[in-house]
């Protein structure tokens, strides 16, 4: 019998659901221009150049004159626009500008980032708080129940930052000078209209842009492999996906033989009908020769999809804040302080301390650390980092084994804190887990994959882990 359209809404949502509690975290969200031009009739790039042509007088022809003359390359237009921003801005319209804009040592591209800033400002829902639509309105608000645990975008805008207002912004290269990642972060890798210099418009930006790719990919790669990856508002063949895909080809080395499971792509096509059985994955040419194969989700409306991600359950009595203030002084404490050394935490103190600034200051300064530990930090790898012990890349290899265990032994290592692994509670009531794991659990797995026999230890280890989640749920 054909597959419906139901039945297809049924199977995505059953595959995105196994794949969020496969992963054990929340899923990253991708967020390209066609998100703005959804919610917020904002416009594409192209659009963008057009309307950026109609301002400049000195640009005196047609957005198509120069989509012709220079064969649709929109970064050489970009660069074509800039030098005319610049001249206009020197002459008769140095009135549209701020007057600390007119000094050599700031940069000459700044007049048109400026001017796009302004094209920008203004973009979000109506003034009534919609939409344009109570179906939009609905897509909206199945988002915001995703608790996505980033957000990447290379939109200039601010559209997707009321929709998450806990989320703290970074913006182009403070990506890269950040020692951390954390959780609840917008990442603006093409920069923000609220910093106009950090904008990636012209071929000079994209150079660079370029260049630093390499480091932003690294800092970034971990995010696309362990979690499920949503790409919003792209097409299939826009290069800022390829770039991405062939940095994950080149970490697991897929094949089109080999889907990606974790990386999904929602594509947008209005001539749905109850009897559509779309495709359910997306074969994209990421360089010469090399193509990966991803998983492909299509809607006229994309409420049940993003329900479907919200699956994951939510974080909206977590404090991101304070999880992120508690990421970046751990960090940073290990990696200078105490690289080899337990970390002495006392979760009775912790749970006081909170009560108090100044005692919380006082509790995660250094003095405390040279004492042996309380909590073993033996649990030191994360599923990727236990895949990479065995020689694979990602964290699938390891849920299979974890899997193979389960249905030999009867024995689930996930479902209990234990001498492999624990699952650290994000807050009280939030199914949100982080899951680590130990040399024991690495040495186990690997005896797994070689076919040798093997014994579990299935005691459980008594960790009080109730005190740090009330932390993540008040204010110090």
């Amino acid at each position: 019998m054909a597959i419906n359209y139901k039945q297809y809404q049924e199977e995505v949502t059953a595959d995105v659901a196994k794949i969020l509690a496969d992963a054990g975290c929340q899923p990253i969200l991708f967020v390209g221009s066609g998100f703005s031009k959804r919610y917020a009739r904002g416009p594409n790039w192209e659009e963008l150049l057009t309307e950026l042509a109609k301002k400049c007088p000195l640009i005196d022809k047609d957005f198509a004159y120069y989509k012709q003359t220079y064969s649709g390359d929109l970064k050489k237009i970009g660069s074509v626009f800039t030098d005319l921003y610049r001249e206009w801005a020197w002459g008769k319209g140095r009135g549209e500008f701020p007057t600390d804009y007119f000094d050599a040592s700031v940069p000459a591209d700044i007049f048109i980032k400026h001017a796009i800033a302004e094209l920008l400002k203004d973009l979000g829902p109506n003034a009534d708080g919609s939409y344009g639509s109570p179906e939009l309105d609905a897509e909206i608000d199945a988002l915001k129940n995703i608790s996505a645990h980033a957000i990447i975008t290379t939109n200039y805008d601010e559209v997707i930052e009321p929709l998450f207002p806990e989320y703290e912004s970074i913006v182009g290269q403070q990506i890269m000078r950040r020692g951390y990642l954390a959780i609840g972060e917008i990442f603006k890798i093409h920069g923000c209209r609220t910093m106009p210099q950090s904008l990636v418009v012209n071929e000079a930006d994209y150079q660079r842009f370029d260049e630093d790719h390499k480091y932003l990919s690294a800092k970034l790669l971990t995010y696309f492999i362990e979690h499920p990856l949503v790409f919003i508002g792209y097409r299939a063949d826009d290069p800022n996906i390829k770039a991405i895909l062939y940095d994950v080809y080149r970490m697991v080395r897929a094949t089109t033989k080999d889907i990606v499971p974790n990386i999904y792509l929602l594509q947008w096509d209005k001539t749905i009908n109850e009897t559509s059985n779309p495709t359910r994955e997306y074969v994209i040419s990421v360089a010469s020769d090399i193509n990966i194969r991803i998983k492909s989700i299509t809607a006229d409306s994309f409420e049940w999809v993003f329900k479907a991600f919200g699956q994951a359950g939510n974080l909206e009595k977590i404090n991101t804040k304070l999880l992120r203030a508690l990421m970046a002084r751990s960090v940073e404490l290990i990696r200078s302080d105490i690289p080899k050394r337990h970390v002495e935490i006392d979760f009775e103190q912790l749970e006081h301390a909170v009560e108090s600034g100044e005692s919380f200051a006082k509790l995660f300064g250094v003095t405390s650390l040279a004492d042996p530990s309380k909590v073993n930090l033996d649990y030191k790898y994360a599923a990727t980092g236990v895949a990479q012990k065995l020689g694979h890349t990602t964290w699938h290899e390891v849920r299979r084994i974890i899997n193979r265990i389960k249905e030999e032994k009867g024995f689930d290592v996930t479902a209990t804190d234990n001498k492999y692994h624990i699952a650290m509670k994000l807050g009280h009531k939030s199914p949100q887990l982080t899951h680590r794991y130990t040399d024991a659990a690495v040495d186990l797995f690997q005896k797994v994959v070689n076919g040798e026999p093997y014994d579990l230890d299935t005691g459980a280890v008594e960790i009080d882990k109730a005190a740090l989640a009330a932390a993540a749920n008040s204010t110090p």
